[in-house]
């Protein structure tokens, strides 16, 4: 297979990063790739723990150089760093911080030296780019290896969907990391491959996205989750105005999407996807519930579920969701199959349970938990619930009025935070912490 550029479509003076109110060109990204991929030791897997964007996106170039392979696993506990040990023997980590993990061979980021111009590199189209692991949302990790040339399609065809090819320069700022399969999608792929701009920083706190956002020149994007664009559009300030929302991890609803859209001035996109496959399709929320998949990918099914194929998927994936085809590129999307809830001969999903609790006023966030059981029976739901002010007799009464009494929690949980990750998703083994807590409590 043919080789492909490290990047691509960056003038010669071109901005690649922004980082800590410095511009960073492409002249100085290639001599720190160059120089980073000199001082690697010679092993095969590297666990890249940079939190910097920018120093991130030097450390995979630098291991694609080498022909090492990235682990991005979805939290860095001792637990799971102990299972890629044993799973990777020569494993080491690149870190830009202290060293958290003594057991690894470690090595810190240099500081920049003004390397020469450097050359873009080109890497082979089917070297293994990295092992990205699943979330662990619906149980252990599980790696799933990722081929440059197919990271590199799916760069492409994301900018060819969200209209970015005519916009070499433009600005993206992530609150996702970039070691989360949607942020390497489109924080750092998506930037290198179509000569965009990426902030090297990943701000928590809604004040300091609104302050990156602001430092950035226009034109300027945001990809972010559902969780985050809440907390940002609950600050009493008007946001900056940017050229492109993107949004994705869970569904977002139509009402959100709407006051982002109108705050922020500018359009969202919604993706969906999954570690698996990675990206596979797109929606503007606010004028369709339809998903229309990227370009190549058509989706079939059978009786083991939906199953997606072409474009930068390259094997048949199956989809861990309930989706409602309207033709091979069309479909609804109405939760994941893991979260199918039967009680009493009634069915709906987590999901829309989800929604439902989430839309009612004065639930800043909440989610619907089915207790681990001896069996597949569900006799009764969990909920927590974080609601300032707000009594879950309260919330019990909203719900009653929008979902069947079946699905009502027993118990109704309020509590001061969910255990979301980086990305805002909800581990099952944070999830079954709460549920032991609140049965030792009862007990």
């Amino acid at each position: 297979m043919a080789d492909i550029p490290l990047i691509r479509d960056y003038a010669d003076d071109a901005i690649l990063a922004y980082r800590e109110g410095h511009a960073i060109r492409v002249e100085q990204f290639l001599g720190d790739v160059a120089q980073l991929a000199a001082l690697l030791p010679a092993r095969g897997n590297i666990l890249n723990l940079c939190s910097d964007r920018y120093r991130f996106v030097v450390g995979l170039s630098a291991a694609l150089v080498r022909g090492q392979i990235s682990l991005l696993p979805p939290n860095h506990t001792p637990n799971l760093i102990e299972q890629l040990k044993q799973c990777y023997s020569d494993v080491y980590c690149l870190t830009d911080g202290l060293a958290e993990h003594p057991d690894l061979p470690t090595l810190c980021y240099p500081e920049s030296a003004g390397s020469a111009q450097a050359a873009v590199p080109s890497i082979a189209a089917d070297q293994v780019a990295a092992l990205v692991f699943t979330s662990g949302s619906t149980g252990e990790p599980v790696p799933q290896r990722k081929i440059w040339g197919a990271l590199v399609r799916s760069a492409r065809a994301e900018a060819e969907r969200l209209g970015l090819r005519a916009r070499s320069g433009m600005a993206i700022l992530g609150t996702v990391p970039a070691q989360h399969m949607y942020g390497l999608e489109s924080t750092v792929m998506l930037a290198t491959q179509n000569g965009l701009a990426l902030h090297a920083g990943r701000p928590f706190y809604p004040a300091d996205v609104l302050a990156g956002l602001e430092a950035l020149p226009r034109p300027r994007g945001l990809v972010t989750t559902p969780v985050h664009l809440r907390a940002l559009l609950a600050e009493s300030v008007a946001p900056p105005p940017v050229d492109f929302l993107l949004c994705a991890t869970a569904p977002l609803s139509p009402q959100l999407a709407a006051d982002a859209e109108a705050r922020f001035a500018a359009p969202l996109t919604e993706i969906y996807g999954c570690t698996e496959a990675g990206q596979v399709a797109t929606r503007r929320t606010v004028g369709t519930a339809e998903w229309r998949t990227f370009p190549g990918i058509a989706l079939r099914q059978d009786q083991h579920g939906t199953w997606a194929r072409g474009g930068h998927v390259e094997a048949d994936t199956l989809l861990a969701d309930v989706i409602e085809l309207r033709d091979a590129t069309r479909f609804l999307l109405h939760g994941r199959t893991a979260d199918l809830v039967n009680i009493a001969g009634k069915r709906t999903s987590l999901a829309n349970l989800n929604y439902h609790l989430n839309s009612i006023a004065g639930v800043v966030d909440g989610v619907f938990v089915v207790p681990a059981g001896d069996d597949d029976s569900v006799t009764r739901l969990t909920a927590f619930v974080v609601a300032p002010g707000v009594t879950s007799d309260a919330i019990t009464n909203a719900l009653r009025q929008r979902i069947d009494a079946v699905f009502l929690p027993r118990p109704l949980c309020l509590v001061d935070a969910l255990p979301r990750n980086t990305t805002g998703k909800l581990p099952r083994e944070a999830l079954n912490q709460l549920v032991c807590q609140v049965a030792a409590k009862a007990g």
